[in-house]
């Protein structure tokens, strides 16, 4: 009895050997024949729609994962917050709120009031109203929380990561010290709330006034103006550049009334404009076919509170604003020595980094032609009233020359400028309090000089 049941075990094990071998032999081809199946009938038999693509299986994962984060992103989305005086704001300002924008999915910032600037930096150019404005003009920005204080206390950081929800702290590499010496983000740092993002190099608001300095120095149409008399100029000019903007004066003793000569030309600008910070800056928006067009154009030099107020009555206008650059040749001639006070590359970021722009054109031409209106399908060309040279008998006479033909085509319209600030503004503040910013700005050089000789490789987001 145990013999044959021993039969039967060794039997049935033998089937059992031979049936997996023999699978194990199928499947393989089973498999190589489903996928030439695949390859050769299906995908030439069944309706495009349910042939399998590469990327498909990826692809749907992707979108799963796309999904779970926007889900994410709207119950509860990472907000970061930047502060900062954004005094006579640039593109360096503009992109170091881009770069902070990217580090998480709202930004919030905050912006220092006047009397904490006056006691920690000097009074400011821009009242905080003007700045305000400025602030929440660039796309970036979600939130401005006014009146914060310049040092990031304990409390006040309890504040921010409780009544406003705050994530993260970021700040630039570049070092922000307190009239005492001290970090003034030390406390973030060690909560471990603290990100960092790259310096924007070849601009900041020292390297702004020297050129203006240079131009009121120079450009004697500009400089009567803000009513600077020739020996103010001369004294203006020297204290705020030399030996800190590269500029280098030497006094004839034999000729005292006569202006200082420069040694060598001088070189205001650090800026290195690339391809990609111009893509970083755009958002690649395209019009619709049916949209209306609108197109405004000029210099939009040192950007400012006057320049954005007329973009957001240009924008509703229409549903497309257009905003045409011209070259700095260009200004050069019509305004003078010295001007654009920034050049081309550098206002068109500034002018991009505006919410109420949707596209530039780099270097457009003065005149406004029936080619340009066709190529780029205006619909309305505006203008406001208010400009550096509009009080010039000149400019007027350029004016009617450059808008002949979408007055002809009775597309033009004059927009009433909500706002009297322009460039000779900006500089008749600085020189009306000219100590202080001689004071501010050696303090600031310093810093910057100290900035360049310590700083290190950051990657740029």
């Amino acid at each position: 009895m145990n013999q044959h049941w021993e039969y039967l075990t060794a039997k049935e094990n033998q089937r059992q050997v031979v049936f997996w071998t023999v699978v194990a032999a199928i499947v393989p081809a089973a498999g190589a024949f489903l996928w030439w199946l695949s390859e050769k009938s299906y995908n030439n038999l069944a309706p495009y729609r349910y042939r399998y693509r590469p990327g498909s299986i990826t692809g749907y994962i992707s979108r799963v994962l796309a999904g779970h984060a926007d889900r994410r992103r709207r119950r509860k989305p990472v907000r970061v917050y930047m502060d900062g005086c954004f005094d006579m704001m640039h593109y360096g300002h503009a992109n170091a709120l881009r770069q902070a924008r990217a580090t998480g999915d709202e930004l919030v910032v905050g912006l220092v009031p006047d009397r904490e600037i006056m006691r920690c930096k000097g009074p400011p150019v821009q009242n905080e109203q003007e700045r305000k404005i400025m602030v929440e003009a660039v796309k970036w920005v979600g939130e401005v929380i006014t009146d914060v204080p310049y040092e990031l206390t304990p409390d006040f950081l309890e504040e921010l990561f409780t009544k406003h929800r705050i994530d993260y702290v970021v700040h630039g590499d570049d070092p922000c010290l307190l009239p005492d010496g001290t970090d003034a983000y030390a406390h973030a740092k060690e909560m471990g709330r603290f990100k960092m993002v790259k310096r924007t190099e070849g601009v900041s608001s020292t390297d702004i006034v020297g050129r203006m300095l240079m131009l009121v120095r120079t450009n004697n149409r500009f400089s009567e103006k803000v009513a600077i008399g020739d020996k103010d100029k001369q004294a203006l000019a020297k204290q705020f550049s030399q030996n800190q903007q590269g500029f280098d004066y030497t006094d004839d003793k034999d000729k005292p009334d006569e202006p200082p000569v420069l040694k060598r030309d001088t070189v205001l600008s650090r800026f290195m404009p690339t391809s990609r910070r111009l893509v970083q800056f755009s958002d690649g928006n395209v019009a619709d076919p049916a949209a209306k067009i609108v197109y405004i154009d000029g210099a939009f030099d040192l950007f400012h509170v006057g320049h954005i107020e007329l973009l957001k009555k240009a924008k509703e206008q229409g549903d497309f604003l257009l905003v045409g650059l011209h070259t700095d040749e260009d200004v050069s001639e019509r305004r003078g020595l010295h001007l654009p006070i920034m050049d081309l590359h550098e206002r068109c970021l500034s002018v991009l980094a505006c919410k109420y722009v949707d596209e530039a054109i780099i270097g457009a031409p003065l005149e406004i032609s029936e080619d340009l209106i066709t190529t780029f399908n205006i619909s309305l060309v505006v203008r406001g009233t208010v400009s550096e040279t509009s009080a010039d008998q000149h400019d007027k006479d350029s004016k009617d020359l450059r808008y002949r033909t979408p007055k002809a085509n009775n597309m033009f319209r004059q927009l009433q400028s909500p706002s009297d600030m322009t460039t000779a503004t900006i500089i008749s503040r600085i020189f009306a309090n000219r100590k202080a910013y001689e004071d501010r700005n050696a303090k600031k050089v310093a810093s910057e000089q100290k900035y360049y000789k310590s700083k290190q490789h950051v990657t740029e987001g």
